[in-house]
């Protein structure tokens, strides 16, 4: 791929983090390779590499680090004047 589907700005190959969910569960996952717009920064995966995610989450290797994430309830629209 060489341009954005929705922005149309340049697209590169380069290894991102990625928030992957499988269920309830969060795994954030380092060093996939994805192709990556330089304007909007939309995340392109190949299906094998997909694939390979999902296999991860479920098998639930060893992690190399643990982070806290705060969860944050979404109650009501903030209106901006």
């Amino acid at each position: 791929m060489k341009r954005c589907y929705f922005c149309k700005g340049r697209v590169v190959e380069q290894k991102v983090r990625v928030d992957f969910r499988w269920g309830d569960e969060l795994v954030v996952i380092e060093d996939v390779p994805a192709e990556v717009c330089q304007q909007c920064g939309e995340k392109y995966l190949r299906p094998e590499v997909y694939k390979a995610l999902e296999r991860l989450a479920k098998t639930r290797v060893k992690p190399i680090k643990h982070i806290a994430i705060d969860v944050i309830q979404f109650v009501k629209p903030v209106v901006v004047q």
